[in-house]
């Protein structure tokens, strides 16, 4: 199943696209099951009645009428760093025998369509295309044979990161949590349409539709299940809690010459079965 959440005419709305077609129901909508974070903070069997009544009532809906959300509101936002060998070497980093965790606040996140912002203290705008999992059953203490379990779907993010500031000192916080630079979604797609963990799909960056990052999910130095694991023993995982999983080689900051994202770009994550997340870059609005 391939979830939507969007605004339309002002309604907060849900869509489950099938192939081609798109079938949603806004809130005003006396059929209207709910919108994600209520299914995925709801009964294990949210989803799929979601996805019954939407197959039998939906609207169509043109993605070109509707304002994309992120996919859910996230709750805690854990992300992992130097996930794929290839990219901890252009780093010139060691590959690291724990996962790397920081994390990025609900503020930064965006919808797919919506602009990235180019801030006004710094040009140094790089992209990171990721795979997120999405977290609908809590637990802590998770054994790496059960975490799967714990997955309620996954979706694409674009870990844009401000370089100059990430770089000011070792903590990277303040670079990966600038206002409207994490774009997240537009689809959720439930883990039982992909492989185990979401291993093995093609994930593509395209920075005005040249590729510039270009790997598999199965490239991952700890995959889904081991960063649940590890995380789990020291946090309590909730539903909503999105744990986005690195990014491959390829990034802006260490070619040469340097690539940074400039107003007018236009920046595309493509992850294979789960969707493709566009945005284009423009000047901060504050």
């Amino acid at each position: 199943m391939k979830f939507l959440s969007y605004i339309k005419d002002g309604a907060h709305g849900i869509a489950l696209s099938i192939d081609e077609q798109v079938l949603g129901l806004s809130s005003d909508d006396p059929n209207y099951p709910g919108s994600l974070d209520d299914l995925i903070d709801g009964p294990p069997t949210g989803l799929a009645d979601a996805a019954q009544t939407l197959i039998g009532r939906g609207e169509p809906l043109d993605l070109a009428d509707l304002t994309l959300l992120p996919p859910c509101t996230p709750g805690k936002i854990i992300c992992v760093g130097l996930n794929y060998a290839d990219h901890a070497a252009e780093a010139n980093l060691q590959v690291p025998e724990h996962p790397v965790l920081f994390s990025r606040f609900a503020s930064s996140v965006i919808g797919a369509g919506a602009p990235i912002w180019l801030p006004r203290v710094s040009t140094a705008l790089d992209f990171e295309g990721e795979l997120a999992a999405i977290i609908g059953k809590p637990g802590r203490y998770i054994s790496e044979e059960d975490a799967l379990d714990h997955v309620v779907g996954y979706s694409v993010f674009n870990d844009a990161t401000i370089r100059d500031y990430q770089l000011r000192n070792p903590q990277w916080m303040i670079g990966k949590n600038f206002d409207g630079t994490g774009p997240f979604g537009p689809t959720l797609v439930t883990s039982d349409e992909l492989p185990p963990g979401a291993s093995g799909l093609a994930i593509e960056t395209r920075l005005n539709g040249v590729t510039v990052q270009k790997s598999s999910t199965d490239q991952l130095i700890f995959n889904v299940g081991r960063l649940i694991a590890s995380i789990s023993e020291a946090i309590t995982l909730e539903p909503r809690d999105v744990i986005v999983t690195g990014t491959p080689s390829g990034v802006g900051h260490v070619r040469k010459p340097q690539l940074h994202m400039r107003s007018g770009d236009v920046v595309e994550v493509e992850i294979e079965r789960i969707g493709l997340l566009r945005n284009p870059v423009t000047p901060e609005a504050i």
